[in-house]
C-alpha cells in the first residue's frame, strides 16, 4: 500500500472537523489516513481550518501544511473536491461558488448516493442556536473544549504508563451530562428536518465531534465526526453502503482501522 495506490478506494468521502491551526488538530493522522483511503468525490464538512484559534495564536505546523498540499494535488489529479464552510472556517462563507486550486467552496450540497438515494451536505453550525446568538459563549465553549483535550493528553499519560487503555474526558461528558446529551439529540432532530425541507433522503453533518449513522424519524443522519479526538470519516461505498472509519491512533493500543459499518436506512 502506498500513497499512489490507497489500499481503499470509495465512490466518496466526508471528512469534517481537522481544525488545522489548533494545537489539537491530528492533522497527521489524517495524512496517513489518506495514504490507504481514496475517493472519486471528497467533501470537505466545514471547520478544516480553524480560524478561531489562529486568530488567538498563529499554529501552522508542516502536516498541517502538507494536508492542504495533498487536498489540491487530489483536485489537480482529477478527484473532485468540495469544500463546506464551518463556524471555524467561515471566512470562506464570503467565497461561496469560487473554486481555490479545483476545491470548490459552497453553502451546502446535495449528495446523489450510489443507490439514488440524495442527501444534504451541511456543517451544521447554522442550527447552533449558541453559536448564531451567544458568539461570545461558544468562543468560551471552544476554550473550555481545547482545555479538555490538553487534560487528556496529561491522563493518558499517565494511564498508558499503567497500562490503561486511552479515555476521552470529552466523550464521556457528551454522554454523561444530560445538558449535552440533550444538545446532542436536539441538533440530530434539527438537522434531519433540514434534510426533509430539501427534499431529500438524508443529512451528512459535521460541528458537533460526534461520529454517528442512524434514523432519524426517517431519514438518515450521518455525522463525520472529527479528526482532533475521534480520528474519523464517512465513505459511501460503490453500492451506496455508507461507513464510519476510525484511523486510530497506536498509542491509544488499539487497532490501525475499526470499521463500523451500516446502510443508509
Amino acid at each position: 500500500m502506498n500513497e499512489g495506490n490507497p489500499d481503499r478506494r470509495f465512490r466518496a468521502l466526508f471528512i469534517s472537523d481537522v481544525h488545522l491551526g489548533a494545537g489539537g488538530s491530528q492533522a497527521g493522522q489524517l495524512l496517513d489516513f489518506l495514504k490507504y483511503h481514496d475517493a472519486e468525490t471528497i467533501y470537505l464538512v466545514g471547520d478544516i481550518i480553524d480560524g478561531w484559534a489562529l486568530k488567538s495564536s498563529w499554529y501552522w505546523p508542516q502536516s498541517h501544511n502538507d494536508l492542504v498540499q495533498k487536498m489540491l494535488r487530489k483536485a489537480r489529479k482529477g478527484a473532485t473536491v468540495i469544500y463546506v464552510p464551518g463556524n471555524h472556517d467561515e471566512f470562506l462563507r464570503s467565497y461561496y461558488g469560487t473554486h481555490f486550486g479545483g476545491i470548490e467552496v459552497v453553502e451546502n450540497a446535495i449528495h446523489n448516493g450510489a443507490d439514488g438515494r440524495s442527501y444534504l451536505v451541511i456543517h451544521g453550525d447554522i442550527f447552533d442556536l449558541v453559536v448564531q446568538n451567544a458568539r461570545w459563549l461558544a468562543h468560551l465553549g471552544d476554550k473550555a473544549y481545547d482545555f479538555a483535550i490538553r487534560a487528556n493528553r496529561i491522563v493518558n499519560a499517565f494511564r498508558r504508563s499503567f497500562g490503561f487503555p486511552y479515555w476521552s474526558l470529552s466523550k464521556w461528558a457528551k454522554f454523561k451530562v444530560k445538558n449535552a446529551v440533550n444538545y446532542i439529540g436536539a441538533f440530530e432532530q434539527t438537522l434531519a428536518g433540514e434534510a426533509r425541507r430539501h427534499g431529500a433522503d438524508g443529512v451528512i453533518c459535521g460541528h458537533i465531534h460526534h461520529a454517528t449513522i442512524r434514523n432519524e424519524q426517517g431519514i438518515c443522519y450521518m455525522n463525520c465526526g472529527d479528526w482532533v479526538e475521534s480520528c474519523t470519516a464517512l465513505a459511501e461505498h460503490e453500492d451506496g453502503r455508507f461507513e464510519i472509519i476510525t484511523w486510530a491512533d497506536p498509542l491509544r493500543h488499539s487497532p490501525s482501522v475499526v470499521p463500523i459499518s451500516a446502510r443508509a436506512a
